[in-house]
């Protein structure tokens, strides 16, 4: 049945291949060597070399070959998961049995809250930022651990706070983790993006990161505000989530358009 195809038809079909492999990752290797094999037992080389060299089979496996970002989103989702059973975990059970046992409890209550809503946004945050890229490598997974290093001690500054009822010193110290969290997120998605171009889709995504600045600025005033009135640096971390709770939808835009 192929030999009412000329070369010209099979170029075409290549090319289909080709495109549908950036887009979708769809298509195996078996599938493109049985094209590219029909190919070389109906022509001759002379025939074939018309086709450049970058639609060829190895210029496809080389593609295959790059590191996925399976196991990077598994296990920071299984890091995550494991910083909010440790925070909840903080929260003794009080040996009263009505609301008055409660009341001591309320500021690891408030600290659990405003950080678990912290670990939801980066959660929510990472999610989206790994759905703009397919492939990761050395440095991206490294710049992926700094971040999970940094909020990883959430746990810790939460019950710290909690505990010393919002003092000055356990507050600044809750900033100062935000504010280097913050920096490694940053720090990777900039890795992201050196390693996809900047012409990919990430890099186009995450242009005008207003958020991201104004929220190092807000860290940066609230740690040494803490020494002054630490109501007021607590004030300022919970304005930062809300103004993430609020919905980035660069990224999603971005994939859809």
């Amino acid at each position: 049945m192929y030999e009412s195809l000329n070369i010209n038809d099979f170029r075409h079909i290549l090319y289909i291949i080709r495109d549908n492999h950036k887009k979708h990752d769809s298509l195996t290797h078996k599938q493109i060597r049985v094209y590219l094999n029909c190919m070389r037992e109906l022509w001759s080389s002379e025939e074939m070399s018309c086709i450049p060299d970058s639609y060829s089979l190895p210029s496809i496996k080389k593609r295959n070959a790059y590191m996925g970002k399976g196991r990077l989103e598994a296990f920071s989702d299984g890091v995550i998961a494991i910083i909010i059973t440790i925070m909840v975990l903080e929260i003794k059970v009080p040996h009263g049995f009505d609301l008055a046992a409660l009341r001591p409890l309320l500021p690891v209550f408030l600290s659990y809250v405003l950080s678990f809503i912290y670990i939801g946004i980066y959660w929510n945050n990472h999610h989206h930022l790994l759905q703009a890229v397919r492939h990761v490598n050395g440095r991206i997974l490294w710049a992926n651990l700094h971040l999970l290093f940094w909020l990883s001690l959430i746990p810790f500054v939460t019950g710290w706070m909690g505990e010393n009822h919002f003092a000055a010193m356990p507050v600044a110290l809750y900033g100062t983790v935000l504010l280097l969290a913050a920096i490694a997120y940053f720090i990777l998605t900039r890795t992201l993006i050196s390693y996809h171009g900047k012409d990919s889709t990430l890099a186009i995504a995450v242009t005008g990161n207003f958020k991201e600045k104004i929220s190092v600025v807000f860290y940066a005033v609230a740690i040494p505000l803490a020494f002054v009135n630490s109501w007021l640096a607590c004030a300022l971390y919970v304005l930062v989530a809300i103004i993430w709770l609020i919905p980035d939808r660069r990224i999603e835009k971005t994939l859809t358009s």
